[in-house]
C-alpha cells in the first residue's frame, strides 16, 4: 500500500496545467547557474595537478556550468520533458540575450576617464563563431539529455535513477562537445585538430565524472522534490519534439 509520503504516478499528459511549489525555484537555479558558468567561468583557464601527468589546463566554467544538466535531469525526472523542454528554451532564450546585451555593452563607447575598457573586452567580448557554438551545443545537448531520461524512465519503469541520469549525460554531453568544440574552434589559430579533439575528449570526461560524483545529491533532490510536489510524472504519450510549447 503507497504511504502518504509516496509521490503518484501519473502520465504527463494528466498533468497538463498542473501547478507545483518548486518548479519555479528550480527554473531560476537552472537559468542562472547556466548565466553565471558563461560569464564568470568561460573567461578563465585555469589548471590542476595530475599525478604522472603535470599540470593540466581546463575551463573554469567546467566546475559548474555540469550542474545545468544535473537540474536538467531533475526537471524531467520530476516534472517530465514537457516542463524541462520550456526551461531549455527559457535558458536559451537567456544565453542569446546575454550575448546580445554584453555586445551592445562592449560596444559602447568608454567615457574619457574611465580606464578599464580593455580588460572590460577581455572579460565580456563575445566572439560569434564561439557564441553560436556554444548556443547551439547547449540547446542540443540539453534536449538530448532530457529524452534519454525521459526515454529510459520508461524503459525501467522509474527504478534506478543512476542509470539515467549518467546515460542521459553521457549522451547530452556527447551531443554537447561534439557540437561546441568543432564549431568554436576547428581550423581556428592556435588550435590543431588534435587539440581540439583532446580538449573536447577531456571535457566530455570532467563533466560525466562530475554527474557521477553528484548522484548522490541528485538521489537526495529528486526524491525531496517529488515527496513535496506529490507526483512522479512518467513521459508516457509525450510528444518529444523540441519545438512544442504545450505542458
Amino acid at each position: 500500500m503507497k504511504t502518504p509520503s509516496e509521490p503518484t504516478h501519473v502520465t504527463a499528459r494528466n498533468l497538463a496545467g498542473g501547478q507545483f511549489r518548486y518548479f519555479d525555484f528550480v527554473m531560476a537555479a537552472f537559468v542562472a547557474i547556466l548565466l553565471l558558468s558563461n560569464v564568470i567561468g568561460a573567461g578563465k583557464v585555469a589548471q590542476i595537478w595530475l599525478p604522472g601527468v603535470g599540470y593540466w589546463p581546463f575551463g573554469a566554467g567546467i566546475l559548474f556550468f555540469p550542474i545545468s544538466y544535473i537540474i536538467g535531469d531533475v526537471l524531467t525526472e520530476v516534472y517530465g520533458y514537457a516542463r524541462a523542454r520550456r526551461v531549455i528554451w527559457a535558458g536559451t532564450a537567456a544565453v542569446l540575450f546575454m550575448a546580445f546585451m554584453s555586445w551592445v555593452v562592449v560596444a559602447l563607447p568608454p567615457a574619457p576617464d574611465w580606464k578599464n575598457q580593455a580588460a572590460y573586452e577581455v572579460i565580456f567580448g563575445q566572439v560569434p563563431r564561439i557564441v553560436l557554438a556554444s548556443v547551439c551545443a547547449f540547446w542540443a545537448g540539453e534536449f538530448v539529455n532530457s529524452y534519454v531520461l525521459a526515454r529510459m524512465k520508461l524503459w525501467t519503469g522509474g527504478r534506478m535513477l543512476w542509470t539515467r541520469t549518467v546515460g542521459s549525460t553521457v549522451a547530452g554531453q556527447a551531443v554537447d562537445s561534439l557540437i561546441f568544440y568543432p564549431l568554436a574552434f576547428w581550423g581556428a589559430a592556435g588550435w590543431t585538430n588534435a587539440l581540439v579533439l583532446k580538449v573536447l575528449c577531456t571535457q566530455w570526461v570532467l563533466k560525466v565524472s562530475w554527474e557521477v560524483l553528484l548522484t548522490p545529491l541528485t538521489y537526495i533532490v529528486v526524491g525531496f522534490l517529488k515527496r513535496a510536489e506529490g507526483v512522479d510524472v512518467f513521459d508516457e504519450g509525450t510528444d518529444f519534439t523540441p519545438f512544442a510549447t504545450g505542458v
